[in-house]
């Protein structure tokens, strides 16, 4: 599973750098490592007035912060991970 966080201006203001370290304590907690590739990209192209964009594979995920950031790995991260 690659999973890409914008870092681009605008999510960079909207936490990005956060959301980024959140995932990766969130892999590391679950012991994903082997199965989970993060990276970051530039603009996704769904910028939202609140939160960052966040692409899981081919699905991208508008909107997070850190008060939805369990919400969103639980259900987008390793809710696709137990479905594979």
């Amino acid at each position: 599973m690659i999973i890409q966080v914008c870092v681009g201006s605008s999510c960079h203001l909207k936490g990005s750098p956060e959301i980024v370290e959140l995932l990766q304590q969130a892999v590391s907690e679950h012991h994903l490592e082997d199965e989970i590739t993060l990276a970051g990209s530039f603009c996704i192209g769904k910028c939202n007035r609140v939160g960052v964009s966040v692409q899981v594979d081919d699905e991208i995920h508008t909107g997070i912060t850190k008060e939805n950031f369990k919400e969103f790995f639980s259900d987008s991260v390793l809710g696709r991970i137990e479905r594979n």
